[in-house]
């Protein structure tokens, strides 16, 4: 039982560290609008999105980088 807890244990570890193949890449830049400040990113298959402090999502295409689409979040008060 302690063999098979110590395996675990070891497989868990060894997949945790190990490379991810399947990481979909990302350009090596991106620019963002004047005084945007980014504050989350998030990823689909073919597009990237970066939430913004003003508000915003913009979101990219993954394979040319360009800007795709600007949503403008609105707060109730």
């Amino acid at each position: 039982m302690i063999v098979g807890l110590l395996v675990i244990i070891a497989l868990l570890v060894t997949r945790f560290w190990a490379e991810d193949d399947g990481a979909l890449p990302l350009p090596d830049s991106i620019t963002l609008p004047q005084g945007s400040t980014p504050t989350a990113v998030t990823q689909g298959d073919d597009w990237f999105a970066i939430v913004t402090e003003d508000n915003r999502i913009l979101i990219y295409d993954r394979q040319s980088g360009r800007l795709r689409q600007t949503v403008t979040i609105e707060t109730q008060n």
